[in-house]
């Protein structure tokens, strides 16, 4: 018999205060839970419409269920789950713009959210300026009805000033150095090209906090679905899977000041985002980053499979060695205490976290992760040949075809690109010098001193295989 589906429990739906761009996994496992926290400990609408960018699988998935799902919390020692029924609403941006125009412009609409990844920012990773060439910002500059999210953003905020209402508040919850500060420059950046008007008003009466966010969020899968199916003998089409550490850093920096109690539901409000974000960028995104590149070529599917493999947990040990003396703690963090905690989580057997899901988008993520903790490494006189080891492991994975031979399925906005000249490239170094002069990825500052440590982490893995040359590099 076929279990009945899931339903939204019958409480009082809260008005719509939040319009989420971006509506995956992530945070519905983390957001939504924290909007829903925050209601129930301090009152208000805030109820959310999430838009997905994309794809309509989510909206189809949760709409026979009105917009409720089912959040599983998997420890160590077992799971639990909850209901959460904060969303009203899902769009889908495709195929009906105007309609996710509408919702942003809505004045009960508050605060605008997103989690599109670094690629949905349009921008030049290494500079951190607008794409002016991406075909979705030509698009927008010329099209009312937007496909990109700064379109969106500046469409929806242009609408607001023209009937003479306030700004919405702008929360980016991507892993993103100075999130807030990097998407207020982009809006601006086109709202400018736009209409300098306009510019100048967001300028001055929007508001952009930056935020950290930290909940790693397996991909769900059908075994998954049919396994909590059983167990709650309701089907939910959604489900989202998480672990039980959460922690939401933000800049309390809001548009008439007007938000959740985010800090009754555990978020930390701070004037200063950057030290929370910087450690979390560095330390937990970019050994995840590095444990997946080399993870995945070593054959390994999850992350938790990853450091079961000693030579992988001294490795991770040994990043978090180069990366710390560049990480400023803060206030009343102890550093190694945050990496045996982060060792603990990726530990975790219950999180099928696969090292496939995390090397995606590599181009984007790798400067954000990697590149502040090398440029201050050199600077110092340093070396980081552990971290150069994860830029070379990266180089063999865009390649397309791993250590048996077996294609890879390398998902990134610059897949082709990297694709083209390593396939143009010969040896291990000729492949790394192509990638490295890749402007759109690597600074021009930086990539000389990558030179001649990363080339020589690619002739190990090359040669000897990636966890050989971890082995090796470890001595």
């Amino acid at each position: 018999m076929t279990a009945p589906r899931l339903k939204r429990p019958d409480t009082p739906r809260p008005a719509t205060g939040i319009v989420h761009l971006g509506l995956g996994a992530f945070f519905r496992a983390f957001g939504c839970s924290y909007v829903m926290d925050a209601m129930a400990a301090g009152g208000g609408d805030w109820g959310i419409v999430g838009v997905s960018l994309r794809s309509p699988d989510t909206r189809d998935a949760l709409r026979d269920q009105d917009w409720a799902y089912r959040a599983v919390s998997l420890g160590a020692d077992g799971e639990s789950s909850r209901i959460i029924d904060v969303l009203n609403d899902v769009l889908v941006a495709p195929e009906n713009p105007q309609a996710v125009l509408d919702a942003m412009v809505n004045e009960a609409v508050q605060i605008v959210s997103l989690t599109v990844t670094e690629k949905g920012y349009c921008h030049h990773p290494a500079s951190g300026k607008l794409n002016h060439d991406h075909p979705d910002i030509v698009h927008d500059l010329a099209h009312d009805l937007p496909r990109s999210t700064i379109g969106y953003l500046v469409r929806a905020l242009k609408a607001r000033r023209a009937e003479g209402m306030r700004p919405f508040t702008v929360l980016t919850c991507d892993n993103l150095p100075q999130n807030g500060q990097l998407l207020r420059g982009l809006v601006l950046e086109f709202a400018e090209l736009l209409d300098p008007d306009l510019a100048r008003w967001i300028a001055t009466e929007g508001r952009f906090p930056s935020t950290m966010v930290d909940r790693i969020t397996p991909a769900t899968t059908d075994a998954d679905i049919a396994r909590l199916s059983d167990a709650a003998g309701t089907y939910d089409a959604a489900p989202v899977l998480h672990e039980p550490f959460s922690q939401w850093v933000v800049e309390d920096d809001f548009v008439d000041d007007a938000r959740p109690d985010f800090g009754a539901a555990g978020a930390q409000l701070v004037r200063d985002v950057e030290p929370f974000e910087d450690m979390k960028l560095r330390m937990l995104n970019g050994t995840h980053s590095a444990l997946a590149y080399t993870g995945y070529l070593a054959g390994h599917e999850t992350i938790s499979d990853t450091v079961s493999d000693p030579v992988f947990a001294a490795y991770v040990r040994a990043l978090w060695g180069e990366i710390m003396p560049n990480v400023s703690a803060p206030d009343g963090v102890d550093l190694a205490g945050y990496a045996d905690a982060l060792f603990d989580r990726y530990a975790n057997q219950n999180i099928r976290h696969k090292t496939w899901q995390i090397a995606m988008d590599g181009s984007q993520k790798l400067p954000q992760r990697m590149f502040g903790t090398l440029r201050e490494t050199y600077q110092g006189g340093g070396s980081a040949p552990m971290l150069s080891l994860a830029i070379a492991a990266w180089i063999k994975y865009v390649g397309g075809v791993d250590e048996a031979g077996a294609p890879i399925d390398v998902r990134d906005p610059l897949a082709e690109k990297l694709r083209e000249v390593l396939d143009a490239a010969q040896s291990p170094a000729d492949k790394t010098a192509a990638v490295l002069a890749i402007r759109e990825i690597v600074p021009a500052d930086l990539a000389p001193r990558l030179g001649d440590p990363v080339m020589a982490a690619a002739q190990d893995i090359w040669a000897l295989g990636t966890r050989a040359a971890i082995e090796k590099a470890l001595g």
